[in-house]
């Protein structure tokens, strides 16, 4: 017998969603009032993710990063995920380790990142190499083209508690476009297949598709601690019970 989970079933946000919601929206409202002209400072530049060998690199942008967006379509979407699938997680674990959840995620997908420029700009890094063709004939320091690398968004995060959800509730069924159901296993699946095919093959469409995935591997890793912990404590219990009746 399979569950259903329909969007509007929470009519009260959950404590930690709602103030990651109202951070995120804070952050990007920030993001455009700081870009006018007699201010004209990117906060996505500051607070953005860099890659580790530029020069604007930050440890805090680890964390910083998931709270930076680039257009409306990227926050709506992002918010709009964390609402539907974290409403129904945090009620399901409580706030604490939901929000232990939400940043490991985060920062999980941060540091693919991380690994993934690294392994794509192995040539670029080299001592020699000191200018970089951009195509044509634009050439451009290679510190000011390490600069120019910036990932921003909760979509690591996002997609950890897609995979948490489909874990968790795997029959539950998710109506795609609100119209066609998928269990939410197979929803699971299919969004982690599509990530994975779309960051082997390189489409260059801007997306940090290998961060999406770096959301759900160090999501599922955590998961099966947690699980793992679980099945442990009930064990240490059992033979507590068992001596204490010997």
């Amino acid at each position: 017998m399979t569950s259903e989970f329909r969007v509007g079933r929470f009519q009260i946000l959950p404590l930690v969603v709602k103030n990651l919601l109202i951070i995120n929206g804070l952050f990007f409202l920030a993001t455009y009032a700081f870009h006018l002209p007699r201010i004209d400072i990117d906060l996505n530049d500051i607070f953005g993710l860099h890659f580790i060998a530029a020069s604007k690199f930050r440890f805090y942008q680890l964390v910083t990063y998931m709270f930076m967006h680039g257009s409306i379509s990227h926050i709506i979407l992002n918010m709009f995920a964390l609402w539907m699938f974290g409403s129904a997680l945090e009620s399901f674990w409580g706030a604490k380790r939901f929000l232990l959840y939400y940043f490991v995620t985060g920062i999980g997908a941060g540091l693919l990142q991380e690994i993934t420029w690294a392994i794509e700009l192995r040539d670029v890094l080299l001592p020699h190499i000191e200018m970089i063709n951009l195509g044509g004939y634009e050439l451009i320091p290679k510190a000011d083209f390490l600069d120019r690398l910036v990932t921003v968004g909760a979509s690591g995060s996002v997609y950890g508690l897609l995979l948490a959800f489909g874990m968790i509730f795997p029959n539950a069924v998710i109506y795609i476009y609100f119209l066609f159901p998928m269990k939410a296993k197979w929803f699971v699946i299919l969004y982690g297949a599509i990530e994975l095919f779309s960051g082997i093959t390189g489409t260059n469409d801007g997306i940090a598709h290998f961060a999406h995935l770096g959301g759900m591997i160090f999501g599922f890793f955590l998961i099966l601690y947690w699980k793992n912990q679980a099945k442990r404590k009930i064990k240490r219990m059992q033979e507590q019970y068992y001596f204490s009746q010997t």
